[in-house]
């Protein structure tokens, strides 16, 4: 048995957007593929992640010093623990899978925040004289992506960040599997929108099979 976290990073639902309807595809495929398998949903519109602040930064410095939790403040505590949760969470599970849409050529900063929770020195990388190494070796993730216009290929491709920057991310992390599964063009080709939509959710399906 394995436990897949769910991540979602839309405000959204999957009545109104591509990337969302395509994960409730995806995450309805997989149940049936998998049925032993866990299956935890993180929607980062609803869970509180903290960013990292004065708060936050004052909190590790104490922790580091010798102090225990409840010597920090009371917002230290509330931050410096919830991301611990956060890391911890992500460390334990075995595969990944994000929903995102694309903004301004990236992903929503709730995201953005997601990942900073994450970056961990003993949790998800170690420094090595020769240099970061990833610890969440053998686990894989997928990235599902609706974009309005066309950025897996062509000129715009240059200028896509955010599966990119999540791909660095992972392998940072040791995870060297990162699919992208992109639902791209329906605002480009308005014509094209219903048929754009209908084939990420069917490819959502088939990934999920074998994922």
């Amino acid at each position: 048995m394995s436990t897949l976290l769910f991540v979602t990073a839309h405000p959204l639902d999957e009545a109104k957007s591509m990337s969302m309807a395509a994960g409730k595809a995806f995450m309805e495929a997989y149940r049936e593929a998998n049925p032993r398998d866990e299956i935890i949903h993180i929607d980062l519109y609803k869970e509180y992640i903290p960013h990292i602040d004065s708060d936050v930064f004052s909190g590790w410095e104490k922790l580091r010093s010798g102090s225990s939790v409840d010597q920090l403040s009371p917002e230290e505590q509330r931050k410096v623990s919830r991301l611990e949760q956060l890391v911890d969470q992500f460390v334990a599970a075995d595969k990944y899978v994000f929903v995102t849409p694309m903004w301004n050529f990236s992903f929503p900063p709730v995201m953005k925040a997601y990942i900073d929770a994450l970056c961990v020195v003993g949790k998800t990388f170690r420094y090595t004289e020769q240099g970061p190494v990833g610890l969440l070796t053998n686990k894989k993730a997928l990235h599902i992506q609706a974009r309005g216009g066309v950025y897996s290929e062509g000129p715009a491709a240059q200028i896509e960040m955010g599966h990119r920057y999540l791909e660095t991310i992972m392998r940072f992390f040791g995870i060297s599997s990162l699919e992208g599964l992109f639902i791209e063009g329906h605002a480009q080709f308005p014509d094209r929108a219903q048929e754009i939509k209908e084939s990420g959710i069917a490819r959502a399906r088939e990934v999920a099979k074998s994922f």
